[in-house]
């Protein structure tokens, strides 16, 4: 049913052992749709009958024969189905490929949004942390609560919760 072939260098020994052609000899392929057993004998079959097949049998309905029968479809078409196949397949792939385009540039742009106001927080939380320690430092040299207030901008009641809590930490043992 096949025959393996090796090229052999002038001397007869093998040439490349990882280089081999396979000749198949299709018209002593006999076995019948009912007979196919293995993935081997179904693409020998196929290989054999495809020209002559309307549909695909039972047998050869699974999905790594979907895209040969798919194929085989668009083949038979007439020109004039062809050239509108193609071009429907041209218009899809240029969709998918805007669609593509758009996502990534949405994500960029949502990376750079992101990047942008992390940014921003970071530097309102950095200004927010800077008062805080300028009113801690005003506190420890005894400053009142109204020259804190204007030197930091922070609420009274903010500069009396740190008033509360520098008390606290001075008080420890």
């Amino acid at each position: 049913l096949f025959h393996t072939v090796e090229l052999k260098n002038q001397k007869g020994k093998v040439f490349y052992d990882k280089l081999k052609f396979i000749y198949v000899e299709l018209p002593k392929f006999t076995k019948t749709v009912d007979q196919l057993e293995s993935h081997f004998d179904k693409w020998l079959f196929l290989l054999k009958h495809l020209s002559e097949l309307e549909s695909p049998p039972e047998a050869l309905q699974e999905v790594v024969f979907d895209r040969l029968f798919e194929v085989s479809e668009i083949s038979n078409f007439s020109a004039v189905e062809q050239e509108a196949y193609e071009n429907s397949l041209k218009y899809y792939r240029d969709l998918q490929n805007v669609v593509a385009t758009s996502r990534e540039e949405g994500i960029e742009e949502g990376r750079q949004e992101g990047f942008e106001q992390g940014r921003q927080e970071g530097r309102q939380e950095g200004r927010e942390q800077t008062k805080i320690e300028i009113a801690l430092s005003c506190i420890q040299q005894g400053l009142d609560t109204e020259t804190i207030m204007a030197i930091t901008q922070l609420s009274r009641e903010d500069v009396a919760q740190f008033k509360i809590q520098n008390s606290k930490f001075k008080n420890r043992p």
